[in-house]
């Protein structure tokens, strides 16, 4: 049953998914399995090259293996349980799992906001001051800043997955998504959630706010500095190594801010969804391509990886 009564404190949730698309959930979840399998190879795959090569082993290609794990399990944490409901219909998810999703899902997403900003000041310090950037930039240095944006992340979560967690459901237990997230489990709460809106719109702010601004103020530098090289080829040269970070940087915040950054919850779970299905599933999956694509080290080295897989 997906309604409890009104005295009836809810113990589980079922996600709705796509309801409206009942008719299409074969081919979602052949599309979505697809996606899902080519998101966790793609990024195996730039790990695997990474770790194997010793030409990139780099701080900025250190931070890429980071980002291209944390996407492994960003989309890991909503994907296999959309992929269960569409096939199976097992579409119930117990409260405490729904907090664990919800608790992952944002420490995560927080970690990638704060390893997008590390990925900025790392290509700052590398373009604006070159001479400087070996000493600065050792690999202890690269260890404690990557573990700080994991840590930073879960320490981010934590606060939003408290605020959920006091509130009382005692309604329906629908939760019209295809996994546990704050806007619909704020309109799932039979609690007033005026002042857990606006903790929970704070706390999202700090992250974004915090991380888009390192980001920016970086760039701003980056293209300052761009601009004053002479000759073409070398400024298309600078600007090569941070153009595929920079639309990773566009097509994360656009979408995040969009859905967390707002001091209410969105009442169209249509465009919820849409929203969530693109940075939660599309994005991983497009990330990968768009720095393989658009990287001449990482090609080279995974075909000089390949080969010698190939001719032992």
């Amino acid at each position: 049953m997906s309604n409890r009564s009104n005295n009836t404190l809810v113990t589980e949730f079922i996600l709705l998914g796509f309801p409206e698309l009942r008719h299409l959930q074969g081919l979602l979840f052949g599309l979505f399995l697809i996606i899902y399998v080519v998101t966790v190879l793609e990024n195996l795959v730039i790990v695997g090259t990474i770790s194997a090569s010793r030409q990139l082993h780099i701080p900025m290609y250190f931070f890429l293996a980071n980002l291209s794990v944390l996407e492994t399990l960003y989309t890991t944490v909503t994907v296999p349980k959309l992929l269960a409901g569409l096939l199976a219909g097992a579409k119930a998810i117990s409260f405490s799992g729904c907090l664990t999703q919800l608790f992952l899902f944002l420490s995560l997403g927080s970690s990638e906001c704060f390893l997008l900003s590390t990925m900025a000041c790392d290509r700052y310090l590398a373009i604006c001051r070159p001479l400087h950037y070996p000493a600065i930039m050792d690999s202890k240095l690269c260890l404690h800043l990557a573990l700080s944006a994991w840590l930073g992340g879960f320490l981010a979560s934590f606060v939003s997955t408290a605020l959920i967690s006091r509130l009382s459901f005692c309604g329906s237990n629908a939760l019209n998504h295809f996994f546990c997230d704050v806007s619909p489990l704020l309109q799932l709460s039979c609690t007033d959630t005026t002042a857990i809106e606006m903790l929970d719109f704070v706390a999202a702010l700090a992250v974004l706010a915090t991380s888009l601004i390192v980001t920016s103020v970086s760039y701003v530098h980056i293209v300052a500095t761009v601009l004053r090289i002479p000759g073409g080829a070398g400024r298309r040269r600078a600007f090569s190594t941070c153009a595929s970070h920079l639309v990773v940087v566009l097509i994360f915040y656009t979408t995040t801010t969009f859905m967390y950054a707002r001091p209410h919850a969105i009442s169209s779970f249509d465009l919820n969804k849409l929203v969530s299905v693109i940075y939660s599933v599309v994005t991983p999956l497009l990330n990968p391509i768009i720095y393989c694509l658009r990287n001449r080290d990482i090609r080279e080295a995974l075909t000089k990886l390949l080969q010698s897989l190939r001719f032992p």
